[in-house]
């Protein structure tokens, strides 16, 4: 049976790196290190090609936004699939926190990604657009308001689709999650940050009862949420006729 720290939400852990007397040397092998686990847990090579690709245009350079982007090693390998694919795109990651901006820019650049410090709100405020909007591992972070806000600006700010993946909690992903963090554990936040994103996240059924109307919840795999939005003149596609990735959109509520 799930115990009593997994049958509800965690909503008052804390993870280490949001604290701002987080150690400076631990938090840069954490931003170091995320790429690894991202590729391991996240799985957003099947999620550029089932939900993003099939919606970028090809008569102009196609636009992405990168929202609480972190490091940044999302933004720079959604630039990198779509120049392989032959796509002109822009990526831009945001994220509030000067520590992760400033790791995001120290990084090597990568042609078409560009990495500002600021708030969804504040590209709303600016009016822009931009032709799909992602985040990964944000939701957890955000209390029911927080999260309303950033649904209301990715409605805003997306032309096409906006994307919001993350964990998804059960016992099992606790549990795997705390033994295959353990090569990356030392010296780092990984593995006790990862645990307590688990605690925090939502199950599909719960993400699905904070949402508003518009927004639907896929579970891809076991052990993930993916909440996405399509403006009314975008529906989704069933499938990307290059790789023929079915758009597989479990939304059976049950938790992993």
């Amino acid at each position: 049976m799930i115990g009593p720290r997994l049958r509800e939400r965690d909503r008052d852990a804390v993870e280490l790196m949001d604290a701002p007397d987080c150690d400076p040397a631990a938090l840069a092998r954490t931003y170091a290190r995320f790429r690894l686990v991202n590729a391991v847990v996240a799985g957003w090579g099947v999620t550029y090609r089932r939900h993003v690709r099939p919606l970028l245009p090809r008569e102009r350079p196609a636009t992405v936004l990168d929202v609480g982007c972190g490091g940044g090693d999302l933004a720079r390998a959604l630039a990198r699939w779509a120049r392989r694919d032959g796509l002109a795109l822009e990526v831009t990651g945001v994220d509030p926190d000067p520590r992760a901006h400033a790791w995001a820019v120290s990084r090597p650049p990568v042609d078409g990604v560009r990495f500002e410090r600021a708030l969804s709100a504040d590209l709303v405020a600016q009016g822009r657009r931009f032709d799909v909007v992602v985040s990964n591992h944000l939701l957890h972070h955000l209390d029911d308001g927080q999260l309303r806000a950033l649904l209301d600006d990715s409605r805003a700010l997306a032309r096409r689709r906006a994307l919001h993946s993350d964990i998804a909690r059960s016992r099992w992903a606790y549990l795997l999650f705390s033994a295959g963090a353990l090569p990356l554990a030392p010296g780092s936040l990984i593995r006790a940050d990862g645990l307590t994103s688990i605690r925090r996240s939502w199950r599909p059924a719960e993400l699905r009862a904070h949402v508003p109307p518009g927004w639907r919840v896929e579970r891809p795999w076991p052990g993930r949420n993916l909440l996405v939005h399509d403006p009314p003149a975008h529906d989704p596609p069933v499938h990307d006729l290059r790789d023929g990735a079915r758009a597989d959109s479990r939304d059976d509520g049950a938790a992993p």
